[in-house]
């Protein structure tokens, strides 16, 4: 996935979405509950640890409580995996995350895994970290899915649009940026599932907190179906649906603001 540098910021009277949303019956619904307005009256009581945040000049609004079912909020859990302190282990079939600490704990976040995501494998690092980066389609998603990819072909610009969220980890072996990212999101319902888009997307929040305790280098492994079976157990390993897409359209994505044409960084 790459992403989109802008050279201004848009401050969209929005809090955008992912490309592909699925967490609502129309793109109006999906921009209308994560609204930025900070002066609106949300009609529910935030969840501590989900609350509308202040970041860098952009509101994020609270996510709605009945996105944060049980197990779908973060958690200090008791770590029975075999990973070392200060390691991300990634469980794609549980929508699971863990930030492993020293005292035999680690913070568990839920996660949605999108298509890319499913292929992830192995030991990756964390090279990169980037605050509300911007989001272009690749030449594969352009070449394979036009019809969804094609309007965007230039790019989102970081804010509250960007399908990349508040934050981005960026992952490598070696040198080589593997082009898999650990991000926000702002597709709430995709939470606990699969998706068609994206690699392993966090809620805002969570993405905020997780970029906060991770330094450059971090080292990621993936957990197996058969350690997420004996660690989780059948009743969240697997865990979720795939959801299938529901295009947002250019204008609801960009609103009255111009995206320019400037420079793309891939993290290469």
């Amino acid at each position: 996935m790459r992403d989109f540098i802008p050279t201004r910021r848009s401050f969209l009277a929005l809090a955008g979405s992912t490309i592909l949303s699925a967490c609502a019956s129309s793109s109006d619904e999906v921009f209308s509950e994560a609204s930025g307005d900070g002066s609106r009256n949300y009609g529910f009581t935030p969840v501590e640890g989900y609350e509308a945040l202040p970041d860098n000049g952009y509101l994020l609004p609270p996510v709605p409580p009945r996105y944060l079912d049980w197990p779908n909020r973060r958690q200090l859990v008791y770590y029975e995996g075999r990973e070392a302190p200060g390691t991300i282990e990634i469980d794609p079939h549980a929508k699971f995350l863990y930030y492993i600490l020293s005292d035999g704990t680690a913070w568990r976040y839920p996660i949605a895994v999108g298509r890319a995501g499913l292929s992830m494998k192995g030991t990756t690092v964390v090279r990169q970290k980037k605050e509300w980066p911007g989001w272009q389609p690749t030449a594969n998603m352009l070449r394979t899915q036009p019809e969804v990819y094609g309007a965007f072909r230039n790019g989102v610009p970081g804010g509250l649009a960007s399908p990349l969220g508040a934050r981005a980890l960026y992952l490598y072996r070696g040198k080589r940026d593997t082009h898999f990212r650990i991000h926000g999101t702002n597709d709430l319902g995709s939470i606990g599932n699969s998706g068609s888009a994206g690699c392993i997307r966090l809620f805002n929040q969570d993405i905020i907190d997780l970029y906060n305790r991770v330094s450059v280098p971090t080292t990621v492994n993936v957990r197996t179906y058969e350690d997420s079976l004996r660690l989780v157990g059948p009743g969240y390993s697997p865990r979720g649906r795939e959801l299938p897409p529901t295009i947002v359209s250019p204008e609801t994505i960009y609103g009255a603001t111009a995206v320019l044409p400037v420079g793309i960084d891939i993290g290469s």
